[in-house]
């Protein structure tokens, strides 16, 4: 094994400490879904893998290893790192064309962030497509920088109507409040976050 990768914790994502716990614990709460954990999970793995370059087998089995991840969804999070990692040329190239700068000029947290949203809205089609955006805003916010989650906002936004159309022109055709009164009682919108569905 390489230097590189014997110590995946060298590259970790700003703000995240080896117990799982974040400097705002705003999104710990104990109502906090397993998926939104196995997203959070994913996004620190994938910044291992971005800037550190570890190989994605050591960067699993660290991040499986933190305190915290028997509370999140296994399942999703292996669907989110692996699927992201190996199809890493097409979620970028999907997400290019709705960039206005370099993908080298984009934050690692944001380019985490961004191949999570873009791998839900196309592989992940029992979660709602708002729901994708909210948890990936939440992630920027979260982990990113000061304005970080309203640039994932503005790509994913304008990702889901390619990937989601007849989703997404559904939804926007729907008032506001019918959309919310819909949705909350099966999905938990718009954060997972209800306590009647705590897997999504």
């Amino acid at each position: 094994m390489s230097a590189a990768t014997a110590k995946p914790d060298a590259k970790r994502p700003p703000r995240q400490s080896r117990t799982g716990l974040t400097s705002t614990g705003a999104r710990k709460a104990a109502s906090k879904s397993s998926r939104s954990r196995s997203r959070e999970f994913a996004l620190q793995a994938l910044y291992q893998s971005l800037v550190g370059g570890n190989a994605v087998a050591d960067v699993d089995a660290f991040t499986r290893d933190l305190a915290g991840f028997a509370k999140a969804d296994a399942v999703h999070f292996d669907a989110l790192l692996h699927g992201c990692v190996e199809q890493a040329g097409e979620l970028d190239a999907l997400i290019v064309p709705l960039l206005d700068r370099k993908l080298a000029e984009i934050s690692p947290i944001e380019h985490g962030v961004m191949w999570i949203g873009a791998y839900e809205l196309k592989h992940c089609l029992d979660v709602p497509w708002r729901v994708v955006l909210n948890e990936c805003v939440e992630l920027a916010k979260e982990f990113g920088g000061t304005d970080g989650h309203k640039y994932v906002n503005a790509v994913l936004n304008g990702l889901a109507p390619t990937l989601r159309r007849a989703e997404v022109a559904a939804d926007r055709s729907t008032p506001p409040l019918a959309r919310e009164c819909r949705l909350a009682p099966s999905c938990g919108f718009p954060s997972e976050h209800a306590a009647s569905n705590p897997s999504m």
